[in-house]
């Protein structure tokens, strides 16, 4: 029975499902392509044999995966599923996060949050910003939360890789952190917004010290790890679903050059950069690319203004690479499994076209997304012609 077939039954079958999915990457890389090869040769702008997969799920959605296919590890479910591409953390080593007597709890990052439950999922919500009353720059440099780079075992990624790496070598990705995004998480993103216009030197001084901590902790992943890594995700969400957070002009004058200091660094290693920004951020892609110094953009929200694959392919295609563009808003939750496999194969069409290109969902795959779905996205033809 074929899969589309499999998926349409009342009853989904794991074991018929698992043999699709062993069957169908066994034979399709026979090609002699390993993961590794098929994503880099993409992000350098040739085709590959087959459009490389990238997974990126919330806890709830590998529990959905794990249940349904009998297995335990990550790397079992993404084997399977011919993901091209894994994410590898530092352990924590650090001193024990500080939990409040009302339940409230600080991350790693200083950032004050809650448990929230929905009917899908649950998940952290930022409960108190505890930045919101400095006043100067002395004060936030002060702070007795901000973390230390070896708070996190820098050792423990090899191990990571090499599990990773166990059925073929995998495109290895270490995420960093976004700058004014986690500087927004301890101040309040209105008063954030407030502050760039009437006390810029407090709010860039969170970001500042930001961003000294990401320096740290990558030359910290890189002296222990370097020739592991491919490629380094940062990010900042700088836009909505119609348009930017603040002008360009701001954004270049005060979120720019720290992740220009940032990526620097970055760039003095044999890595790619790839950067998250949802919603519409299609009036700042040309100076992602030309002033940031990007390779990757992700996540390409299809539903956000502007963001229209076929002209951002054919304007920035030549010399940006992109990663994402699964409809989270509307197809993967809602559609059917045929709805889902007909954008997989628009998506590899239309960005996959002579490389450049690694299919995913437009941000983490959500509770709320049915397995059928899931396993539609990943059983689909990933030809781009």
């Amino acid at each position: 029975m074929n899969i589309e077939n499999l998926l349409k039954e009342t009853e989904l079958n794991p074991q018929a499902v698992k043999e699709f999915f062993s069957k169908k990457y066994m034979d399709e890389n026979s090609s002699g392509m390993n993961s590794h090869q098929r994503v880099s040769l993409s992000l350098n702008h040739q085709e590959p044999d087959r459009v490389p997969f990238d997974f990126w799920g919330v806890p709830e959605t590998w529990d959905k995966l794990f249940e349904f296919f009998s297995f335990t590890k990550k790397n079992d479910v993404l084997d399977l599923l011919g993901v091209d591409c894994r994410i590898v953390s530092p352990q924590y080593c650090g001193p024990e996060l500080e939990v409040l007597e009302d339940g409230r709890f600080y991350n790693v990052w200083g950032s004050l949050r809650k448990i929230v439950t929905n009917e899908y999922s649950q998940y952290e919500e930022y409960a108190g910003f505890p930045l919101a009353e400095v006043s100067s720059v002395a004060q936030v440099e002060q702070w007795d939360k901000w973390p230390r780079s070896e708070y996190w075992d820098w050792n423990s990624i090899g191990k990571e890789v090499k599990e990773a790496n166990s059925q073929e070598p995998r495109h290895i990705r270490y995420d960093i952190g976004g700058i004014f995004e986690t500087a927004w998480g301890v101040f309040g993103l209105d008063n954030f917004l407030i502050a760039l216009y009437e006390k810029p030197e407090v709010v860039c001084a969170i970001m500042d010290c930001y961003t000294e901590i990401f320096i740290s902790n990558f030359k910290n992943l890189m002296s222990k790890n370097e020739g592991l890594i491919d490629m380094v995700y940062t990010y900042d969400d700088v836009a909505t679903q119609d348009g930017l957070l603040m002008s360009p002009d701001m954004w270049r004058q005060y979120i720019l050059p720290f992740h220009q200091k940032l990526n620097k660094v970055i760039k003095e290693y044999d890595v790619k950069l790839i950067y998250h920004s949802c919603g519409a951020i299609l009036p700042l892609v040309e100076a992602l690319r030309d002033e940031m110094h990007i390779d990757v953009l992700n996540p390409l929200q299809p539903a956000a203004k502007g963001m229209d694959m076929a002209y951002i392919k054919k304007t920035f295609g030549d010399t940006l690479a992109f990663h994402g563009g699964g409809d989270l808003q509307k197809t993967l939750p809602y559609g059917s499994v045929d709805e889902v496999k007909e954008e997989v194969k628009s998506l590899c069409r239309t960005l996959g076209t002579g490389g450049g290109y690694i299919c995913t969902s437009a941000h983490y795959m959500q509770a709320d997304i049915p397995l059928r779905n899931i396993l539609s996205f990943f059983s689909a033809s990933r030809s781009c012609h």
